[in-house]
């Protein structure tokens, strides 16, 4: 669909029902159903429609939509004026406390992100179909728009979480500061199965996994991967308790609710991988996927009986398992944990990208950044050195 000039219109949209799912979807992957879920119309409005964002939330959409004159939808961002810093998983605490002890009030703040989820992807969504040049042009104007935003608001900041290489620079032009942080994922070296990868470890690593996957089956366990319409109301059920178990114990306060869950199992269940595990029939811990286009996406997990290994099991080995059958390019387990290390899950830098309004505390921040850039590197220099995977030469 060619753009039919530079004369373009920018809204901000409120709900995400007011835009066509095919018109978002456009813009957000050029296969929609196969590229990234959390960007796709389906996963954003299971969000907003079960009301885990939205009033009362802290999560207020204003989607940024560019459209030409024709009005025709051109490019899009997922854009929320947050009131608190919850749910964000890149934190901002520190630029807060020191921007009200100013005198200024850092909420609310502008964010572009797919809520709740540490999972890099497009943030600046340009229509694939449109020239090279045009689909640049384009990004730049969303990331100047979203400065712009912020400035026009007297808003304190925008920020643009878990961004890709593409988005960054766009975003660096129009002002963005870029930080880095660290997650773990899994690589698929064209492994034709478990075994291959893990031919690829060390002896001592290679036989550790082997006797956490043995207790595992061992225990007594029936293991189930679900997807499409093999997924049914008692495994999100189950999986809701779960989520609630575990979220109350990390962080307080679970993000999501039962008609989250409801709605992701309507829309999206063909993009859905669940592991389940049973006990005489009993579901008694699960782990939730979502399938992308070369990823598969470790969410939620959670138990109801302590079982030594079943975390790695269903969270890790299994994930590792079902991407080398779908031919997937990498698992991306979530946020934090340096025991995925142990299990093939090497560490990786993740990109974010912070506009601050206020030109002093922006110099602060990008100095800080700069600083937290390099010693995340060293970390990372570090963290890579625990590698399980054999060195050149190694045998065994």
């Amino acid at each position: 669909m060619p753009d039919d000039g530079p004369e373009r219109t920018i809204s901000l949209v409120e709900r995400l029902a007011e835009v066509p799912r095919d018109a978002w979807d456009a813009c957000a992957s050029p296969h929609a159903n196969t590229g990234n879920p959390f960007v796709s119309f389906d996963f954003l409005s299971c969000l907003e429609d079960s009301g885990c964002v939205g009033v009362g939330t802290g999560w207020a959409a204003r989607h940024v939509v560019i459209r030409n004159a024709e009005g025709q939808m051109l490019a899009c961002a997922p854009t929320y004026l947050k009131s608190h810093s919850m749910g964000e998983y890149v934190f901002d605490h520190g630029w807060a406390e020191a921007y009200e002890r100013a005198g200024g009030a850092y909420f609310p703040k502008l964010l572009t992100a797919v809520p709740f989820t540490p999972a890099t992807g497009p943030r600046l969504l340009v229509r694939s179909d449109l020239p090279p040049t045009l689909q640049r042009q384009l990004k730049r104007q969303l990331a100047s728009t979203l400065a712009g935003l912020a400035q026009s608001a007297s808003l304190s900041s925008a920020h643009v979480n878990f961004i890709e290489q593409d988005d960054a620079q766009a975003l660096h032009e129009a002002g963005f500061v870029p930080r880095v942080g660290i997650q773990y994922h899994w690589k698929n070296n064209n492994y034709r199965t478990f075994d291959d990868f893990l031919g690829e470890l060390s002896s001592r690593k290679r036989k550790a996994i082997k006797k956490e996957r043995r207790q595992v089956s061992e225990a007594g366990l029936v293991i189930e991967p679900l997807s499409g319409s093999a997924i049914r109301s008692e495994h999100w059920d189950a999986l809701y308790g779960f989520y609630q178990d575990t979220g109350s114990r990390k962080w307080g306060r679970p993000y999501l609710n039962r008609e989250f869950f409801h709605l992701l199992g309507e829309r999206m269940a063909d993009r859905v991988l669940l592991m389940v595990a049973r006990r005489d029939g009993r579901i008694i811990a699960g782990a939730l996927n979502l399938i992308g286009a070369d990823a598969l996406y470790g969410r939620y997990w959670g138990c109801v009986e302590d079982v030594p290994f079943l975390h790695f099991e269903l969270c890790y080995h299994q994930a590792i398992e079902a991407a080398i059958a779908r031919g997937l390019d990498r698992v991306e387990a979530g946020a934090q944990g340096e025991h995925k290390i142990a299990r093939g899950y090497l560490p990786t830098l993740t990109h974010s990208a912070h506009f601050i309004t206020n030109p002093g505390l922006r110099d602060a921040v990008a100095n800080f950044c700069q600083g937290e850039q390099r010693a995340m590197e060293h970390e990372l220099e570090i963290l890579q050195g625990e590698s399980p995977y054999r060195k050149d030469g190694q045998t065994g």
